[in-house]
């Protein structure tokens, strides 16, 4: 049985959460305020979840998910994360997050930052540009006509070819966005951002974003 470690529990990671359960992961999930704050999370999930701290979280996934505000990126645990495959759903709302120069300035992409906080783990973008809810109602078999495309960016390609099977398995069709770097193309405010589209509007969506 595959083990997810989620590190976050907000609208994406509990969503997250409730599908891979559905899907026959195990899954173990963590916040910033403990583990006795998610009792009510994993007695809804069932049986095949429970709540820890962060670091058990990430040392019991055969990978993860890091899905916290972006301003919380230096608490995600680095050691139990080593050569795991870390999904990254992170968007920059300065709002939220106070304003980071070097994103401002266009020098680096949020999934960069992660990767650079995680020199050992292989980070891929993933679920950043859907609705929290439609994330399990949106999804449809494979070859249906029309159906939706989620993005992805990742400096391995092996990691481009796990979030494939990962989103194939939610419903959604793949599109990569390139490397890392290139990861800004389906962030906020761009044209793909949590707008439903297909796979050739995705193509189109990412290569009209501009910086």
């Amino acid at each position: 049985m595959t083990t997810v470690g989620i590190i976050g529990a907000g609208h994406i990671g509990s969503t997250l959460a409730r599908g891979l359960v559905d899907r026959g992961y195990d899954v173990v999930i963590a916040n910033s305020r403990g583990p006795e704050t998610l009792a009510d999370l994993v007695a809804d999930l069932g049986p095949t979840a429970r709540a820890a701290t962060p670091e058990e979280a990430a040392a019991a996934g055969d990978w993860a998910i890091v899905t916290v505000p972006l301003k919380a990126l230096d608490q995600v645990p680095v050691a139990p994360l080593a050569g795991k495959i870390v999904v990254d759903t992170n968007n920059y709302y300065f709002e939220r997050d106070g304003h980071i120069a070097a994103l401002d300035e266009n020098l680096t992409t949020t999934s960069q930052m992660l990767q650079e906080h995680l020199p050992t783990s292989t980070v891929v973008k993933g679920f950043n540009h859907i609705m929290s809810t439609q994330i399990l109602t949106d999804g449809t078999p494979a070859g249906t006509p029309d159906r939706r495309a989620l993005a992805t960016a990742s400096d391995s390609d092996e990691a481009v070819a796990f979030i494939t099977a990962l989103y194939d398995e939610f419903g959604f069709d793949t599109v990569s966005a390139g490397p890392l770097a290139e990861s800004w193309r389906v962030e906020r405010d761009r044209p793909a951002y949590v707008v439903r589209q297909n796979a050739d509007e995705l193509v189109a969506n990412l290569a009209a974003a501009e910086r």
